[in-house]
This record gives structure tokens, sequence and C-alpha cells, in this order.
């Protein structure tokens, strides 16, 4: 075993110093009198985009397989998957040489409109840690490492370089830290990348309380944290600020920096010899993994397939699909001849193979003579001659297959979505030709919601297919002709409109900054708050089967926080057809100190069963489950009471309710302080002891100015308007009943409080 400390103790401050930057776009800076190798990184986190020459950014990569992209892979809630996925990705990067792959990103979609959505898992934090912790468990157990990114709250591409975000600290992690939380307590991702943005007024990669306190303190990272390509502006404030290595590189002068930082004193250098201790850690780890071979692309292939076709999302079927029977089928626009499957920027993969939709669908059809019509051009002009030609060949067959795809000039790395809406051409499209032809199926390929209220009546089913990935093609047809069942739901809400969204009215702000004021209601949190209809729910997704739930059971009806509860629920395939369902387990806590979401996911499990079979699905719900973050008392707390537990088959769909009570084992500080209201005093046991003996003659002396029923002349409650006020504000209009001031009262009545704290 490498000894760390030693090497370290025999580095020179110039050498200390270039290790923390890289030595060029995609390698870490080598000390060869010391035996301190390069580490090769690589663009990620749905393939392996590893550039031939270190030094460029933007060379075509070598090939590589192109998995779906996350709002796919998040799509199959199939944990396993995820790791089978990771494994084969670890296995590219071994035999392209590369140690640490750059991914994957499990920041939130606060908004539909985000540009690089795409990349991304969910809405719901609890499921892209889930999916997150899943995949990294593959790559690294082939002794690959991973980068999560990007920490933290990034979520827009407008101005993404300095925007400062804004977010309260019960949000930031509820929210936006919960998936990283998750995943680094759980796999240890070798490295994290921190985000170009600032938070709360310092960047990212500056950010002490993030980098540190949280996530290497309170989380217990091991590995190092690495910059975004670009996200550092002060070399020696970032490696205060808990950024270790900074890329890409050669950079000179911010070596230089450094040294002169440390000579100066402005640098402690144990920061700087723990960063490095960081880097070497990771960087011997690397060589541990012999790298070179080959990778089985076939195979990898095959993999890709399975995953597009476990992530794609029947939305609307009337009955027509799996499609049977149908002689002549007329497959429409450009996304079925050049296949639409990953997202512009960082993640473009050069794929090993691409399957192409239109032949992958004569592969299936059997008899069936299939036409095909471009329906839509290359770039955003509109060309009514296609849409005509397309209407009458769809009225000429017996079905329309319309394949539309999302244009990279409206979704990519680097710029956010203008709308939710498919182009006017696409849109003018559908409406042409269904009305051509009834039967008409619509298949999407995008990486984020589309707006469907102005069509999606007008056609009988409409399939998301996302960005598929290379091998996307023969999953469409493998669903479309029944092969396979669909089984994808939404891992995010499609919203009605642009208008509808959580962030619609601070999106994507100005003068530097975005304000997060929607809190912790993003995605089916703020839809179920607002008693708004969306267009399809978080969760959602059909199937070619029916599923029955029955039998629910909670392992008991009180329980301890720290003791958490079992849930199961029996799952029947009541239809003809093999399918897998995916059950979802919703908390829902009845009373609470501070607002909480109607319901939240706390457990999911998808279950593959053959026609007329029953399997028991099991939940089991820990501490976090029924907590939520305390900003006051700055921690994950939970209260007594009663929780609903909600399993359903969507976030919308809700088919059982069971109740259990908590207890909760904490012994949390009392808050009360001179700013308490009255109504808070009471809430608290201590502070109410204290309180009730003044409280009482506090009543009776308003009943004395206003009448017994505490209204009198004035004409309200009098007590109600007091109990949201200050306790020393109440006491203050009553001096001249009080034996000292209000002042002094208040104070004692404090040091009885905090002194009963056991």
């Amino acid at each position: 075993m490498t000894n760390i400390q030693s090497i370290l103790s025999q580095m020179t401050l110039e050498e200390k110093a270039a290790l923390c930057t890289g030595a060029s776009s995609w390698t870490t800076t080598p000390v060869e009198r010391l035996g301190i190798p390069e580490m090769v990184v690589s663009d990620g986190p749905h393939g392996v985009r590893r550039v031939p020459d270190a030094n460029s950014l933007m060379m075509t990569s070598l090939p590589a397989t192109c998995f779906p992209t996350a709002s796919c892979l998040a799509s199959t809630w199939n944990a396993d998957l995820l790791k089978t996925m990771g494994e084969a990705l670890g296995e590219e990067c071994l035999a392209l040489n590369v140690d640490v792959l750059l991914g994957p990103g499990v920041n939130m979609k606060r908004s539909p409109l985000g540009g690089r959505n795409f990349e991304y898992f969910s809405e719901d934090p609890y499921l892209a840690g889930e999916m997150a912790t899943s995949l990294i468990e593959g790559i690294q157990g082939k002794g690959v490492g991973t980068s999560i990114k990007h920490f933290a709250v990034n979520n827009q591409e407008f101005q993404r370089f300095s925007i400062n975000a804004d977010v309260d600290q019960r949000t930031l992690h509820e929210i936006y830290l919960a998936a990283f939380e998750t995943a680094v307590k759980r796999t240890q991702p070798w490295t994290v990348m921190c985000a170009y943005n600032k938070l709360n007024g310092i960047y990212c990669s500056e950010h002490y309380d993030l980098l540190v306190d949280i996530l290497k303190n309170k989380w217990g990272f091991e590995g190092l944290v690495v910059s975004d390509w670009g996200a550092v502006h002060d070399r020696a404030a970032s490696l205060k600020g808990g950024l270790d290595l900074e890329m890409p590189g050669p950079q000179d002068h911010r070596v230089r920096a450094v040294v002169e930082a440390v000579r100066s004193g402005e640098l402690d250098e144990q920061i700087l010899n723990e960063a490095v201790r960081r880097i070497l850690n990771i960087v011997f780890k690397a060589q541990e993994t012999p790298k070179g071979g080959e990778f089985d692309a076939d195979a990898h292939h095959t993999l890709a397939r399975k995953i597009a076709a476990e992530g794609m999302v029947l939305l609307k079927n009337n009955g027509i699909l799996p499609l049977k029977g149908q002689q002549h089928i007329a497959v429409i626009g450009r996304a079925a001849e050049n296949a639409h499957f990953q997202g512009g920027g960082s993640s473009h993969i050069n794929p090993t193979k691409v399957a192409n939709p239109f032949k992958e669908l004569q592969n299936q059809a059997g008899e069936a003579e299939l036409s095909y019509a471009e329906g839509y051009p290359t770039d955003d002009t509109f060309r009514q001659e296609l849409i005509d030609q397309a209407a009458a060949l769809a009225q000429s067959a017996d079905a329309a297959l319309l394949y539309l795809a999302l244009p990279s000039s409206k979704e990519s790395e680097g710029y956010d979505r203008p709308d939710l809406d498919l182009t006017d051409q696409q849109i003018a499209l559908i409406k042409a030709v269904a009305r051509a032809q009834p039967n008409t199926v619509v298949i999407l390929n995008n990486g984020a919601p589309v707006a469907m209220s102005g069509w999606i009546d007008d056609v009988a089913a409409v399939l998301e297919g996302w960005m598929m990935g290379q091998a996307g093609g023969g999953a469409i047809a493998d669903i479309l002709f029944g092969r396979v069942n669909p089984s994808g739901k939404l891992a995010e809400t499609f919203p009605i409109k642009t208008a509808d969204t959580p962030a619609h009215i601070n999106w994507p702000g100005g003068a530097g900054t975005v304000r997060y004021g929607e809190g912790i209601f993003i995605g089916y949190r703020y839809y179920d708050a607002k008693e708004m209809p969306v267009l399809f729910p978080f969760g959602y997704g059909l199937s070619y089967t029916e599923f029955t739930y029955s039998s629910p059971k909670a392992s008991a009806a009180t329980f301890k926080d720290v003791d958490g509860l079992t849930v199961t629920v029996d799952v029947t395939n009541s239809g003809g057809t093999a399918g897998k369902e995916i059950v979802q387990l919703y908390v829902h806590d009845r009373k609470s100190g501070l607002v909480r979401p109607k319901k939240e996911l706390k457990g999911f499990s998808k279950v593959e069963l053959q026609p007329g079979e029953t399997k028991t699905v099991s939940f089991t719900l820990d501490f976090r489950a029924f907590a939520y973050y305390h900003p006051k008392h700055q921690q994950w707390i939970t209260e007594d009471g009663e929780f609903d537990l909600l399993i359903g088959s969507s976030s919308a769909d809700i088919r059982h309710k069971l109740t259990a009570t908590l207890k909760s084992t904490l012994d949390l500080p009392c808050l009360i302080d001179k700013e308490s209201t009255i109504r808070e005093w009471m809430a608290d046991p201590r502070s109410n002891a204290v309180l009730s003996t003044v409280f009482e003659q506090m009543q009776t002396h308003i009943r004395q100015l206003f009448g017994t029923d505490g209204e009198g002349s004035i004409g309200m409650d009098v007590m109600d308007m007091m109990a949201d006020m200050p306790l020393g504000s109440v006491l203050g209009f009553q001096q001249s009943m009080l034996p000292m001031p209000a002042d002094e009262m208040i104070e004692g009545l404090l040091m009885q409080v905090h002194g009963t704290k056991n």
C-alpha cells in the first residue's frame, strides 16, 4: 500500500501547488521523481467522452456506448438496472484508460426549462439520490471513480458561471443537497465536482460551509473536491474553501499564486497539505485497477436498448398500442430516419453504433407496409408542403407513427429552453396528421417535458421516448409492437403550461441573483399544495396490463423514529400481459411545527409480474423518511404525531392509505427567546409550564378590559390576535398590571425555561 504521508512529506511546496491544478484538460499533474502518476478523467455521465488529446476540450471523442440520458434513466425507477449500466460504464472506462468518469449529475429539476435537465434525474431528491447511488456503485465496483456533480444548486444555464442562487437553509438541505447526501454517505464517490454558480453570495468553489463543513465534516466525504472546468476564481480562496483540485490545466499562474500565498502567510500550508493528501489518495487508488483491453460493444448496445425500453413512458393509449394487424403504417418525422438520442454539450458521446428507428420498425413490422415522410425540416423554418405530404401519407395508411425530436436549438447545455413547446412546424404537423388519421401515435424524443394541451386530445397514443441513447430506436419498436411492455414512469411532473411551474415568477433571475422563492415546493410538492391540475403527474406511466394493490400493512401502529417502520403491500398483475409495475410509497405528516408538503416520496419498488401473479412489495422507512430540516435547530428533526403512509401507482393515484403514530426520541433544545410569540411559548412543553401561571393572569386582565368573550367594543377576538404576538409585546400593553418592567419579566421567564432543559 502506498504511504501517502511519506510521499507528501517529501514534496516541495511547488510540487504540492502544481498537484492541485490539472496538467492538461483531462489529466492531473504527475511528479515523476516521487512516483506520482497522472490521473485521467473523462466527461460522462451516460457514456465515456474520452478525448484522444488530453489538451483538447472539443475534439471528437473515442467511440463508446451512448446510454440513455438521466431523464430516461430515472424514469426506469430501476436501481438494479442502473447499477448494471454503471458496471458497463466502468468497463468502458477501463478499456479507454479513464480513471474517473465525470458524473452522475444529481441537481434538481427546479424548472422544466432548464437546458441541461436531460442530464439530471428528477425533481425529487429521494429518487435522484437512489438512482445516483446505484449508478455510482456500478461504476466504482469496477475500480473506476466517479464525480458526482454539480455541487450545488446548479439548476439553470442562464448565467450559470456567475449567478447567485439565493436559497434558504431548509430548502437547501431538503431539496438541493439531499440527493448528494444520500450518494456521498452510501457510496463515497471518489470525487465531488463543485458548481460554477454562487450559493447565497459565495462561489461554490470557495464555499467553506458547503465543501468543508457540510460535505467533508458532516457527511464524512473522504475523496477530493474538483472544480467544474473553469469554476475557480481565486485559487488561494478556493483552497481555503475546501476545493482540492482545479481543472483544467495547465495554469502556471494558479500554481504560482498558491506558492506565493503560502509564503506570504495568506494560506496555511496545512490546508494545502490536506488538499494534496486527498488528491494523492485518489490518484493512487486509481492506479490499483489495471487499464486497457476491450469492452463488449454489442453487449453494451443490447443493454442500452433494454434500459431505454424500461425508461420510456407511455403517456396515452386509446388501445391502438401495441400495434397488430395494420397493413400499411405511415412513419412520419425526421427523427425516424435520423435518431435524436442525446443532448448537446459536454456529455455528447461518439456512439459505437446507432439504431435507425425506421429500420428497427421494418425489422418488426412483418408483412405490414411502411412508408416514410419527412414531416419537418432540420431547421426551425415552417414548411407547409412537408406537412401536406405527411397528412396525405397518413390518410392512405391504417395508422401513423409520428416521430418528433425537440431540436438542439431549443434544448442543450449552455442555454435554457424558451418555452415548453415543440416547434411550430411540429405542432402543425401533429394536428394535420391527426385530422387525416385518427390512429396517430406520437413518439417524442426530448430531455424534458413538453406542452401537449393543444394536440394531445387529437392523437391515439403518446410515447415519451426521451433522449434514448444509441439503441433507443430499437427500444421504441419493441414497445410499439409489444415485444416489450412499457414500464417507465415519469420522474418529473409534466405541467400544462409554463406559467403553472413553481419557479415561474423567479425564473431565471436578474441582476446577478436568482431567488428560490418557491422554497421546498418544487415539482409535485408544489402542484399538490396548489391543488393545480397537471398534464401528467410525477410517477405516472401506462402499461399494456393492469395492476391491483391489496393487503397493505404497517409493521406497527406506534413506532419510534430510530426504529423506523416497514410497510408491505401485495401487487397483482390483473391483466393478460406480463409487465412491470412501479409501486410508490409517499409519507404525509398530519401536523408539524413547520409547513410540510402534502406528500413526499420515501420508497419505491419495481416488480415484474406474470398475468395473475401476486408479489408482496416491502418498504423500509428510517428516521429520515419522517424528518424535516429545521433551520433553527440546524438539523433534521422528527416530531411526535400521526403520519399517513400512502401507497400508489403515481403521486396522483394513491391506492391505499395507512396511518401510524411516531414517537420522537430527540431531545431538542428549547428555541424560545424574547421574540417568541405566545403561541410558540404554549407549543413547547417546557416554556408552557413556565408561562402557564402568567398566561392565566393575562387572560383575566384581557377579560376585564374587553369583556368575557375577549371582543368587547373593538369587534375582534383579542386573544386570538395576541397569540401570534411576541410575549414581550403583549406584556408591554399590560405594564400597569405587572409587578416589574416587562423586559425584566421576560428575562426571568426565559431563565426558568432554559434552566428546565434536561
